[in-house]
């Protein structure tokens, strides 16, 4: 028994440590999904707001008119441009300035790709909790982004 703990007492704290330091398979999944969705959000960022920026495709409110709108609260924007609230921005995906929504959509929805990607990881490895907890953390991303609460998705 004295010599298990002498034993313990020889380990390396750096080897240790560098061994917790160590992402799991599903870490690295979840990283590798949500790198390539940031970039791809990004890249249709910058597509968008050129098209926008450059008048490629018409915006719902003229540029010269933006500023007019920028001291209302969301609300009195909302009320003002007639523009709904909540996801109805997808019927207007047409103009310019909803075009840039696109991007913004899917950088907000990469992560529940991620956590979809790393159940079945999970679930093989018998880390059944984390599992239920990835599947709970899709279905408290989905409900909250899309509005059936009562938050208009935002």
């Amino acid at each position: 028994m004295a010599g298990d703990n002498q034993e313990s007492l020889k380990t390396d704290p750096d080897e240790s440590l560098q061994r917790s330091l160590k992402a799991g398979p599903e870490q690295l999944v979840y990283a590798g999904i949500l790198e390539k969705g940031m970039f791809f959000g990004l890249l249709i960022l910058l597509i968008t707001f050129g098209i926008y920026v450059f008048g490629v495709i018409d915006p719902y409110l003229p540029h010269a008119e933006v500023p007019r709108y920028w001291s209302l609260s969301v609300s009195d924007y909302l009320h003002h441009t007639n523009i709904p609230a909540g996801w109805a921005w997808i019927n207007l995906v047409g103009y310019g300035d909803f075009l840039n929504f696109v991007g913004i959509a899917i950088l907000a929805g990469v992560s529940i790709i991620c956590y979809i990607s790393i159940v079945p990881l999970l679930w093989k490895n018998d880390d059944k909790i984390y599992a239920i907890l990835a599947v709970a953390e899709v279905i408290v991303l989905t409900v909250a982004a899309s509005g059936i609460l009562g938050s208009a998705g935002h």
